[in-house]
């Protein structure tokens, strides 16, 4: 099947040409498009003609198919991108500093003409409106071609449905879930085991009742396998470090994370691609943080953090993996896989290990995946960049890591909440 088509607005070349004789010297803006959330990002100063620009992505906003189509509808009123202008600092942690507004500058909007080149919709410079003195902002707007594959969970994730991937209104069938506890069969094994042994029935009571308050304490050993259409195992997430509570509190907490492992098929054997991290933030926030793993055998042995952010436990909202103005390390390119069939191999995965980091790179959107929040039914829909899927595993990772991410939503409740049954293991030593 195709991938969906999708549009990148895309903002760069930024630059500000300001009166010498002022002394300010930090600036930085805010751009603002209806329907979207504000982003932000520092301006560098002009002190000269024929400055060379820093060729950065300040901003970037994203359309599918269908959001493009109200989008240009809507364009025939006008529709504008605002770029507020302020003179100051950026401040430390996610936010600015409260500067100075210099002034405004709107930039019309107008995606009709896209193809699959792409086109630069405005290029050069624009007065800074609201300056009694004449400021000018250099800016180009461009709209580049962004196909992703989607993919879309059957049912929530802990009830293993089968994974589609859709575009527009058609779907096929790619991948199955399967959730599961890790070491269950040890566990059965322990219980039978207890269960022959001789005790009295006030000893018997005693460990039944430690054990329980104990995993009241901890949610740990969920794994999620997704299988191709085959059978054949692709990827897992495995929930290698427990969600607890901090000490004195019923919350999981940043100092202390839980953790899940994404692992690949290779050399006959599971190996590590990313690891995902997450935690109950401040308010009702939910916070995660994802590193992509190299291969230690490669010598390279430095994790790299390709998202850290938080999402609302109430409202939900999208796990998001976007390299706008820079890359990061990817796996294998030289496997193939054809979407339409649903067949490839990741035997150039497993020859080449995780392959060259310095050749091998995640550049612009990598992929994305819903959250639900509060309590709600959550299907998550899967985007991968076309370019970061070249096997089945590739695909599968991120569907892994979609898979792990929404489950984390339910690790990290208050532990005063009860879980649904199908994440509570049965039994003398079930996990809640």
């Amino acid at each position: 099947m195709d991938p969906c088509p999708f549009v990148r607005i895309v903002i760069g070349d930024l630059g500000i040409k300001f009166p010498a004789s002022s002394k300010t010297t930090a600036f930085y803006s805010k751009f603002k498009l209806k329907n979207f959330a504000t982003q932000f990002s520092t301006v560098p100063l002009i002190l000269r003609e024929n400055h060379p620009f820093d060729n950065q992505i300040h901003a970037c906003f994203n359309f599918s198919k269908s959001e493009l189509e109200k989008f240009v509808e809507k364009s025939k009123k006008n529709s504008c991108l605002k770029i507020d202008v302020y003179a100051g600092s950026r401040g430390s942690g996610c936010g600015f500093s409260s500067g100075k507004l210099l002034g405004t500058v709107s930039v019309p909007i107008d995606v009709k003409g896209v193809d699959n080149r792409g086109s630069v919709i405005q290029n050069g410079w624009f007065v800074i409106k609201g300056q009694s003195s004449k400021s000018e902002l250099h800016l180009n707007v461009r709209a580049e071609m962004d196909p992703r594959f989607v993919f879309q969970f059957d049912g929530e994730p802990e009830c293993s449905p089968q994974v589609f991937q859709v575009n527009g209104n058609v779907k096929q069938a790619v991948f199955t879930c399967k959730f599961g506890f890790r070491n269950g069969g040890e566990r059965n094994l322990r219980s039978r085991s207890s269960n022959s042994e001789a005790c009295t029935s006030t000893s018997c009571l005693s460990s039944f009742r430690s054990r329980k308050e104990k995993s009241m304490k901890e949610r740990k050993g969920w794994s999620v396998t997704i299988h191709d259409l085959s059978g054949s195992p692709v990827a897992t997430a495995s929930m290698v470090t427990p969600f607890v509570p901090s000490p004195g509190t019923d919350r999981v907490s940043r100092s202390n994370p839980g953790a899940w492992l994404i692992l690949r098929p290779g050399h006959g054997t599971w190996k590590p691609w990313g690891k995902l991290e997450a935690w109950r933030a401040s308010g009702d926030q939910l916070g995660y943080r994802f590193e992509l793993l190299p291969d230690a055998t490669a010598g390279l042995n430095d994790a790299v953090t390709l998202a850290d952010s938080t999402i609302s436990t109430k409202s939900g909202g999208k796990f998001n993996i976007d390299i706008t103005t820079g890359c990061s390390p990817m796996t294998s390119a030289s496997s193939s896989w054809d979407l339409g069939s649903g067949s490839g191999s990741g035997s150039d995965y497993e020859r080449s290990g995780s392959g060259s980091f310095e050749q091998l790179l995640y550049r612009g959107f990598v992929m994305s995946s819903t959250v639900e929040g509060g309590g709600r039914c959550s299907r998550p829909e899967v985007e991968v960049g076309v370019p970061h899927v070249t096997c089945t595993e590739d695909a599968a990772a991120f569907v892994a890591l979609a898979a792990a991410m929404d489950l984390s939503v339910d690790a990290c409740r208050l532990f005063s909440s009860e879980l649904r049954k199908e994440l509570r293991q049965q039994g003398p030593d079930c996990v809640v």
